[in-house]
């Protein structure tokens, strides 16, 4: 036990030296001043680098926050240029609920619409929002909810139910002229509104098969209209699609490599889309492909004049070429309608045009666009890149207030670079034959110009809607949310 006993207390000596720890008299632990001064220098200096290390983020967290409400309140500032808000669907940030995180301001594909104001998200750009929706999928607790414009923000556009069906039975209309204007949500409504056909029409039939008559016709083919389409062919249903122009409907007239998908979407023959970013090649591309492979009954060139409903409740729906019959129409026209004019002097000329389809037609040319949107944006930067042309931009506005995030920058780089001259608080006043008169903040100005490409928007085909019976109107959407969005983010919750 004795030589135990000792063995133990050498292991002890040992460890206690080691700790910097010394054996007095009758066995009390005393300190090695220098070790314990080193430890104490060694926690100091540990001490001192973890508040460094510290401090250096949090200098870098203070100065991300500084710089996130500095272009905030930029873009809030931006935003008052503009009296109008939200125009379609848009986000509702429930601020019981928001936790400040700014993840919804980070992911939206238009840059400034939200922004993060005393620790919460709100909206300073909304008239810049086309409903993507990602910021309340991203919403990891639910507080965003996808609604629509007030009725004090709408404008004229029809009265639907939840399946898209107008007042009058079985006409239906689909897409952008319903006031949404996403892609995405064109092939979602052209999907879901062939659902509801397929489902009543055993019913309309009335146990009789009539050759003579459609089960849908629908008018335009675009991508509400190639979705129903397509829908109607795994249904089995007689249909027949027309279209004034070509398959595509306006996306085969946009730009190119203009993104025009930004989240996936599942499209019937197809499934979900891959690629998370879609451009128009791409999607043109993918159409081309199922439509080749499937019975697609189209005409093109083919406009409609009216639409009539029967006694028998079958619709005689006129066009351009004939007439059809049809148990359900779809109506996924878009609202484009007739290009705005200026009603400018010489706007008759043969030089001036009001949509871009091949830049890369026009070179060497002194080009005037005239507009402030988008679409005047990606014409004039287009242009500005085939050889030897010289860009002029006019808008009647002191900044660009309703652009898209990337289009905002890349116009600012093109100006810096001397790619597109741009002439704000301007006004065409006269298009002549080798030149272009401009009010330039009430000074004239003439420059030599060869094309003139304007972009004022278009004028919606409402009389039409009223000409076939449709109630068109300011209506209350805001109840009317994207039930999709809004189950995305509850889902976080």
């Amino acid at each position: 036990m004795t030589a135990e006993f000792s063995n133990h207390r050498s292991t002890i000596q040992e460890k206690t030296a080691l700790a910097g720890l010394g054996t007095g008299p009758g066995g009390r632990q005393e300190f090695d001043p220098p070790l314990c001064e080193n430890i104490r220098v060694n926690n100091l200096v540990g001490l001192v680098i973890a508040a460094i290390v510290t401090l250096f983020f949090v200098r870098r967290y203070l100065k991300e926050q500084k710089l996130r409400e500095t272009r905030a309140h930029e873009a809030a500032k931006k935003g008052t240029l503009r009296s109008d808000g939200p125009q379609s669907q848009h986000p509702h940030i429930d601020t019981q609920y928001c936790i400040g995180c700014a993840t919804c301001t980070t992911v939206c594909p238009e840059g400034d619409v939200l922004a993060m104001l005393g620790g919460q998200a709100v909206i300073v750009n909304g008239y810049k929002c086309i409903g993507h929706s990602l910021c309340a999928e991203a919403c990891p607790v639910g507080a965003i909810t996808m609604v629509m414009a007030g009725p004090s923000m709408g404008a004229d556009l029809p009265q639907l139910s939840p399946e898209f069906e107008t007042n009058v039975p079985n006409l239906f209309i689909v897409g952008e002229l319903g006031g949404l204007a996403l892609i995405k949500n064109a092939i979602n409504q052209g999907r879901d509104c062939a659902d509801t056909i397929g489902a009543r029409i055993p019913g309309l039939r009335k146990g009789k098969t009539n050759p003579d008559v459609l089960d849908a016709l629908i008018v335009g083919a675009g991508p509400a209209g190639i979705s129903a389409s397509l829908r109607a062919i795994e249904r089995k249903l007689n249909y027949l699609t027309v279209d004034e122009g070509e398959v595509g409907g306006t996306v085969s007239k946009y730009p190119r490599q203009k993104l025009v998908l930004t989240s996936p979407v599942e499209l019937p023959f197809y499934g979900k889309f891959k690629k998370t970013e879609l451009s128009k090649e791409d999607l043109l591309a993918i159409w081309a492909e199922i439509l080749g492979k499937v019975e697609f009954k189209f005409r093109k060139g083919e406009k409609v004049e009216d639409v009539k409903k029967g006694e028998d409740g079958v619709f005689t729906v006129t066009t351009t070429k004939g007439q059809h019959r049809a148990h359900a129409v779809v109506l996924a026209l878009g609202k484009g309608g007739i290009p705005r004019k200026l009603g400018v002097q010489g706007e008759e000329l043969p030089k001036v045009m009001y949509r871009l389809i091949e830049a890369d037609h026009y070179v060497n040319k002194k080009i005037l666009v005239v507009g402030g949107g988008d679409s005047a944006i990606e014409a004039a930067m287009g242009l500005a890149h085939q050889v030897g042309n010289q860009v002029t931009l006019s808008y009647r506005k002191e900044a660009f207030t309703r652009l898209k995030d990337r289009n905002e920058k890349r116009i600012q780089e093109s100006m810096h670079n001397g790619k597109v001259k741009v002439l704000f608080n301007s006004m065409p006043v006269e298009f002549k034959q080798n030149s272009v008169l401009l009010d330039v903040s009430g000074k004239m100005q003439e420059i030599p110009n060869d094309f003139v490409w304007i972009f004022a928007g278009g004028e919606p085909p409402t009389a039409f809607l009223k000409k076939i019976g449709v109630q068109v109107g300011l209506r209350d959407m805001t109840a009317e949310g994207s039930s999709e969005a809004k189950q995305s983010a509850l889902a976080h919750v």
